[in-house]
């Protein structure tokens, strides 16, 4: 039987999709074109759904299975346009925080870009029902297409941005744990195997009626979903050692853009804060930390440069006594400045050397600096409220990898990233190969209002505790912040625009997971499969495809049925 076939109650082929060659009303095709590029769009709709603020996990396969059933049979051509509309609904809906103080065309400007990698990826999903192998080639082409998609657009131009992969909705899923294992590759592989298996088992349904093969095919999707909850994960006391973590949540005085208007009025909260937690020790109202860590903006006065800023969070670290960890903005080298983590230890001030300062190595573009600014100033002169573009920490020195040492006997090593660079697979990797036993992921969070985007970091940091076997603490200016043990279970959490102080006891680890020993190799090995298959799999010979139809093309002689 074709496999666009299906028996109708009349016991007459009935068409699930219109056989090439066939002759169909324009009328009737144009709706056929319509239902799909409707059902790529819920399919968009569906996965935004999957990610935090909604958090409905289960739907990140329910989404990649739409996106497959709607581009099934049809020209790449057409695949292309299905993927690009499944991708814009999907961003559209997933960073309007983007554009909230901005306005919206970077917002749609980023939105499209993406929704064009999900357009060539899409130009090449008819072909995985062609592939070679039956359901195991198709699974494995299509776990492997997402997981390239993701690695190109994480990756180029300007560095990428990772932001949306499908690891990236499973924090709360059973899929998480397999993050300890093949990083967020292979989370995000497993959950596109899963939406392509329940895509598989709804055709088959369609085209047999017959319900036991397709049953078969639900119910090993939820045991694929619910396999990671297998691997066991460290426990919340399970270390070498534990050490005690307060997190300054200090606020800012207003949200937008020109919250750092008032640089000083920022610093003071986070100064006040950490002397009241000071107090509350003094008093015993507080147990005394091993590490303070301040949030990304803490300080956007300079002080190496400024002895006011310099004396006030020397005022701090010495009420507290203990090293404390401050964001930064600095001045230089030249015209740059650079978005700086910097140990600050009681009765010394700054530390220097490679072990107490951290410049961020992928300051975002468009945000910390502007690439070709007099090309991109003729779309928007928006551009041009980053005066000044932050300077990467690999342009600084031979070894910019965030490893600082705090804590007594300078026992806590913190595996530094800022803000955005939780999203890259390598700059996590780098600190906990160079020893960090405890992660910061510093941010600010006060340029993007009261969105979803703090809660989507947050999930990314509670994605990296499971990958690597570290502590996460996730701080940020106005929230949402937390403290995440190993095994992605958040310890402490605070509010949105809120002056908090998180406190946790919490291990230190210096085992390395399989995924953090293994590094990027999943993720070269599911694309290259997914790759050797497309190839290997020459196309048949072709019906002359209909003008009428939308685009599609005839089921391939060994393809999956």
């Amino acid at each position: 039987m074709d496999a666009g076939a299906r028996p109708s109650s009349r016991g007459q082929p009935a068409q699930l999709l219109p056989t090439a060659g066939q002759d169909l009303p324009r009328r009737a095709v144009s709706r056929m074109a319509a239902g799909r590029l409707a059902l790529a769009a819920a399919s968009g709709l569906a996965l935004y759904l999957a990610f935090p603020g909604f958090d409905l996990w289960l739907l990140a396969p329910v989404g990649v299975a739409g996106l497959a059933i709607a581009a099934r049979g049809v020209s790449a051509r057409f695949g292309a346009l299905l993927g690009f509309v499944f991708g814009l609904v999907f961003f559209l809906r997933l960073i309007p925080w983007i554009g909230i103080f901005v306005g919206a065309f970077p917002w749609i400007a980023l939105s499209v870009t993406e929704a064009l990698y999900l357009a060539a990826m899409g130009a090449l999903m008819p072909r995985l029902w062609q592939v070679r192998g039956g359901l195991a080639g198709l699974l494995l082409t299509s776990g492997g297409l997402w997981v390239a998609q993701e690695a190109v657009r994480g990756r180029w131009p300007f560095g990428g941005f990772p932001w949306g992969r499908l690891a990236f909705s499973q924090s709360d899923a059973p899929t998480a744990p397999l993050a300890s294992i093949g990083g967020a590759p292979l989370v995000s592989f497993v959950v596109a195997v899963v939406g392509t298996l329940l895509a598989w088992a709804v055709v088959k349904i369609w085209q047999t009626r017959a319900a036991p093969l397709p049953a078969l095919g639900l119910l090993a999707a939820l045991a694929v979903m619910a396999v990671g909850a297998l691997i066991p994960l460290p426990g919340a006391n399970e270390g070498d050692t534990m050490t005690r973590v307060a997190a300054v949540q200090g606020n800012v005085p207003r949200i937008g853009l020109d919250f750092n208007a008032q640089r000083r009025a920022v610093l003071d909260n986070h100064v006040q804060a950490t002397l009241d937690l000071a107090a509350r020790v003094a008093a015993g109202q507080a147990e005394q930390p091993d590490v303070v860590l301040w949030p990304e903006n803490a300080s956007d006065i300079d002080p190496y440069i400024n002895a006011d800023a310099a004396a006030e969070i020397s005022r701090a670290t010495d009420a507290i006594g203990v090293p404390v960890l401050i964001g930064a903005v600095v001045q230089g080298p030249g015209e740059n400045v650079s978005n700086t983590a910097i140990v600050w230890r009681p009765g010394e001030g700054a530390g220097t050397g490679l072990d107490s300062v951290y410049v961020k190595r992928h300051p975002a573009p468009f945000a910390e600096y502007i690439p070709y600014r007099d090309f991109f100033r003729k779309f928007s002169k928006q551009v041009d409220l980053v005066k000044r573009d932050f300077i990467s920490g690999d342009d600084l020195r031979e070894n910019p990898v965030g490893v600082m040492r705090m804590g007594q006997g300078d026992q806590v090593r913190v595996g530094d990233v800022i803000c955005f660079e939780v999203a890259y697979d390598g700059l996590v990797r780098d600190n906990v190969r160079q020893g960090a036993n405890l992660l910061a992921v510093q941010t600010n969070n006060a340029t993007f209002g009261y969105t979803d985007e703090s809660v989507q970091q947050l999930a990314q940091s509670r994605l990296r505790a499971i990958e690597s076997g570290r502590t996460v603490v996730n701080i940020s200016n106005v929230g949402v912040s937390g403290i995440v043990l190993p095994d992605g279970k958040v310890a402490e959490r605070s509010g949105h625009y809120t002056q908090e102080v998180l406190e946790a006891t919490v291990p230190l680890r210096s085992r390395q997971t399989i995924a953090t020993r293994v590094g990027a190799w999943p993720e070269w090995i599911l694309m290259s499969l997914a790759v050797i298959l497309l190839i290997s799999s020459v196309p048949g010979s072709r019906s002359r495809r209909s003008p009428q139809s939308p685009g599609h093309t005839a089921p391939v002689s060994g393809g999956v049925q």
